[in-house]
């Protein structure tokens, strides 16, 4: 199987994580720098990353976790520059589970993790479609010539974005709904509209919601609402 598949599968990184790793040069198979594009036979192959032998899947029950994400946090397993990570919150799940998708470093909410590495590339996939709601706050209060800009389609890095719902919740803060997650996406639309973010949580991705979990505190998700998160996307409807 591909490298980047024996990783998801063994639950320590995402594909686009172990691509990205891959490419650092941390990692090996059979004592040898890997490449991206290589395969491996988990039965026969000794895979090493940062040091460590990378043991393949066994049938043992599969986490799934949504976690109130901190600000402060980074979303990701480890930190080079030593800050805390999204994982420091999760140790007593019993298993080591990485993120899914990303919360930059100040923003907060609903972030999911899993040591199923299917189940992550299913929901970063193009295909999946379920939209990732986000309550923002701003300053200064966002006029409705601000408000119908950011709704309308715009380009970052010479990207054109899908469209965003945007609707107003209060005189300072907006809900947006995106169907794509570009790097500070939010943040940046905002800027281009001369509002700066004061405040981003995510509180839902979908009909999956945040509710009432505390700040820095996780829970399983139910079979239910991994189904639901398995299920919508435009190839499955």
């Amino acid at each position: 199987m591909r490298l980047q598949k024996f990783f998801s599968d063994s639950g320590v990184l995402s594909r686009r994580a172990a691509e990205a790793e891959i490419a650092a040069g941390k990692v090996t198979v059979n004592g040898k720098i890997a490449m991206i594009g290589d395969s491996v036979d988990p039965k026969v192959d000794i895979v090493e990353y940062q040091g460590k032998r990378i043991l393949p899947h066994t049938d043992q029950p599969r986490h799934y976790v949504m976690l109130h994400k901190p600000r402060g946090y980074v979303t990701t397993a480890k930190d080079e520059k030593g800050r805390r990570t999204v994982t420091d919150l999760t140790r007593s799940v019993g298993a080591r589970v990485y993120p899914v998708g990303r919360l930059d470093m100040d923003s907060e909410g609903l972030l999911l993790l899993t040591d199923d590495g299917d189940f992550a590339n299913h929901l970063t996939h193009p295909r999946h479609e379920i939209p990732k709601i986000y309550h923002v706050t701003l300053s200064p209060a966002p006029n409705d010539a601000q408000i119908a800009a950011l709704g309308k389609p715009m380009t970052l890095d010479g990207y054109r974005l899908q469209p965003v719902k945007v609707t107003r919740l209060s005189d300072t803060t907006l809900q947006m709904d995106l169907y794509e997650g570009r790097n500070r996406q939010i943040r940046r639309m905002c800027e281009q509209v001369g509002l700066r973010v004061t405040r981003l949580q995510r509180v839902a991705i979908g009909e999956l919601v945040l509710g009432t979990l505390p700040v820095g505190k996780w829970r399983e998700l139910t079979a239910d609402e991994v189904g639901y998160l398995y299920t919508n996307n435009k190839e499955g409807k």
